[in-house]
């Protein structure tokens, strides 16, 4: 899957990634290979990206054919 985490002011990650854990506001979530379509905001809290993490300060995740992008308000 591709992930991509944007920020207003930069992109903080573009790569290749097997799974996904996000923070969702309800709590958090996993996304792995072939994912129904989702939308989704996220709370503060980290990301992780296969052994990788971030910590993001809330933001919206869509997830389609594979691809994940994540808008982060901000990575801390």
């Amino acid at each position: 899957m591709n992930l991509e985490i944007i920020t207003p002011d930069r992109k903080v990650f573009s790569g290749e990634v097997e799974i996904v854990t996000l923070p969702g506001s309800a709590g958090s979530f996993q996304v792995l290979k072939d994912h129904a379509a989702i939308v989704s905001t996220l709370g503060k809290g980290t990301l992780t990206a296969d052994k990788q993490e971030f910590t993001i300060d809330g933001g919206v995740v869509e997830v389609l054919n594979n691809k994940i992008l994540v808008l982060a308000e901000a990575v801390l």
